[in-house]
């Protein structure tokens, strides 16, 4: 492919430094005069697999490559463009159809390898990035991916995208496009240590594919990428179906031997997790993720795990388990109140929830990353903690800063009596009393109200179940339970007074804070800040996360941050499963080892 005039001058210059590190690497000389062109790059510390790697730890590179699968998916779905704020997705077309410049390893923290680009420059300060494309790259209409389509797909995500691409591809100040296969992103004063990598994950759009003036317009049409599989066939609102593209570029790839290996991936939709579990136990889903232990335990001796037809395992996840809970929506007057909201954390029975809706099978969220060395929690926070969190006194309690914080619980009916009575003080304190049997404002006299939006069954029994505790108290509950679409309409605008939600987490937390809890967020519409938190602490944490170079910063950074959203009562902390719980067909195999992520359904295969 010719050369356009304009990369002439600098090509040259290119070559010129190509054969210069040459000739200091034969001579044994060091390479001074420019960045080392990388196979991958890690957020903290060096990636951990070499250069010339085969495969991740993680996939079996001999699985074969055939057959079918079928999923369930509980909703339903209006569009399949996933980059916009419009519509309902299906899940797997991100990663699926359409791919990244990097490819993000499952057993690190945060590492990442060769994709569309095959190397990578990254200076010490993290001030720019530079991708060197791979020459095999293409997009499934055959034609290759180049330099064009990665910086058009920079300013449109940045433009036109998501909220969190909008913010995390505006902190780019400058793309320069060296040639066709090389390109620099350079990062403005408010870039940070985790943005390069970040662009590393940026989804490539095929500039030739797409128009950017309905781009925003929700579309059932298959989109066109670059990525392992096409869509063949839509059912609107049903069913979509995935193809492995037989010509897909990158089938030899380190990052990709061993996964992709279905020829069809077929996601069909149910209005609820009961007609799912219903469809899956007549065998007309492969592939399960169990979430309710009670469920796990008591029904899954249906004919065919008697039969062997399907069956059932255990995994263990490395991963943080995140927070699950109840989510106050603070834009709302009452729960602008925080004893309010330690009211309700008060009021809720989650020894009585667990025992009687979970066997006793769950564990109680404590942290926004339980289940690991970032949860803050039954911790002493550290020299390096308090010394971030000094500018904000009262962000963090004295017993979240102590390790001594819990989410109120009773053991027995005793302290279930006093959590209620120390609940009824705080209501009384934030201006409501008992009328009767209700909890009015004292001045108004209007009743004390408040609606939870659910979207599925599993969601509905627990808000009952919340419910009940705060009836107790006086509090008149109303359960919405809504369709998929409507549900996530109301998500987007924070037209709701509780919902719940679960904050998945990672072991390399970062910028996807700033969507969750940042001030800036909080009223920006579709963003993830569902509780609206305005906290100056948060945002110092989040930003200290980001500027941290070692990890022991990083982690000191994270507990802090951690520290001060217990200490706001954001949320009413749930339960996590203690293990991943998975039913498949025996139809499917998997690799002898699961990455640290947990279970990667990408690397199964069909057996027979």
């Amino acid at each position: 492919m010719a050369v356009p005039p304009e990369f002439t001058e600098e090509s040259a210059m290119l070559s010129r430094l190509v054969i210069g590190l040459v000739l200091a690497t034969v001579s044994g000389l060091p390479a001074t005069s420019a960045e080392v062109v990388r196979h991958g790059i890690a957020m903290h510390g060096e990636p951990a697999l070499p250069a010339d790697f085969t495969h991740f730890p993680y996939v079996d590179p001999t699985a074969p490559k055939g057959g079918r699968v079928i999923l369930g998916q509980v909703g339903t779905f209006d569009s399949l463009n996933p980059f916009i704020v419009k519509g309902v997705v299906p899940s797997s077309i991100r990663g699926f159809v359409y791919e990244s410049l990097l490819a993000r390893s499952a057993d690190e923290p945060f590492s990442m390898y060769g994709l569309l680009a095959s190397g990578v420059e990254l200076p010490a300060d993290r001030q720019s990035i530079t991708f060197h494309l791979n020459s095999k790259a293409k997009f499934a209409d055959g034609k290759p991916v180049t330099t064009a389509d990665v910086a058009f797909s920079h300013g449109l995500l940045k433009e036109k995208g998501r909220p969190y691409m909008r913010s995390h591809y505006g902190k780019v100040a400058r793309v320069d496009v060296v040639s066709e296969t090389t390109i620099r992103f350079v990062f403005g004063p408010d870039g940070d240590r985790e943005i390069p990598l970040i662009m590393g994950l940026m989804p490539i759009l095929p500039k030739h594919a797409i128009d950017p003036e309905t781009f925003t317009q929700t579309s059932l049409t298959p989109p066109l990428g670059s990525g392992p599989y096409r869509i063949s066939k839509v059912d609107p609102g049903r069913a979509v179906t995935f193809e492995r593209n037989r010509s897909y570029w990158g089938r030899d790839l380190p990052a990709r031997v061993g996964l992709y290996n279905f020829d069809t991936v077929r996601y069909d939709f149910f209005r609820s997790t009961t007609s799912l579990f219903e469809a899956f136990k007549a065998g007309k889903l492969d592939y399960r993720v169990e979430s309710d232990p009670a469920r796990w335990i008591d029904s899954y001796d249906f004919p065919a795990i008697s039969e062997g037809r399907i069956k059932k395992y255990t995994f263990t996840s490395g991963l943080p388990a995140g927070m699950n809970g109840f989510v106050f929506n603070t834009r709302r007057k009452i729960f602008s109140d925080q004893r309010i909201r330690q009211a309700f954390l008060l009021a809720f029975d989650a020894r009585r929830v667990n025992a009687q809706m979970f066997h006793d099978k769950y564990a109680r969220s404590t942290s926004f990353f339980s289940r690991s060395a970032l949860a803050s929690t039954g911790v002493v926070a550290t020299d390096k903690e308090r010394a971030l969190l000094a500018p904000f006194p009262g962000a963090a309690t004295d017993d979240v800063l102590n390790g001594q914080w819990r989410p109120p619980t009773a053991k027995d009916r005793k302290e279930r009596r006093a959590n209620l009575r120390r609940a009824f003080g705080l209501l009384k304190s934030a201006g409501y009393k008992l009328a009767g049997r209700k909890l009015v404002n004292v001045q108004t006299g209007e009743p004390f109200k408040v609606e939870f939006l659910v979207t599925t069954s599993e969601q509905e029994r627990l808000a009952l179940a919340f419910a009940a505790d705060l009836k107790k108290l006086g509090i008149d509950p109303t359960i919405r339970q809504m369709e998929s679409s409507q549900y996530w309409s109301r998500l987007g605008t924070f037209d709701f007074d509780i919902i719940q939600w679960r904050y998945r987490a990672s072991l390399s937390p970062g910028n996807e804070q700033i969507h969750r809890w940042s001030s800036k967020y909080a009223n920006v519409p579709r963003s993830f800040n569902y509780p609206g938190v305005k906290s100056p602490a948060a945002d110092a944490m989040i930003d200290h996360m980001l500027k941290a170079v070692s990890r022991e910063d990083f982690e000191a950074a994270v507990r802090a941050f951690d520290r001060v959203l217990l200490s706001g009562d954001y949320v009413v902390p749930l339960f996590h499963d203690p293990k991943q719980w998975i039913a498949a067909s025996s139809k499917l195999a998997f690799p002898k080892r699961q990455p640290l992520f947990g279970v990667d359904l990408n690397a199964w295969w069909v057996s027979r």
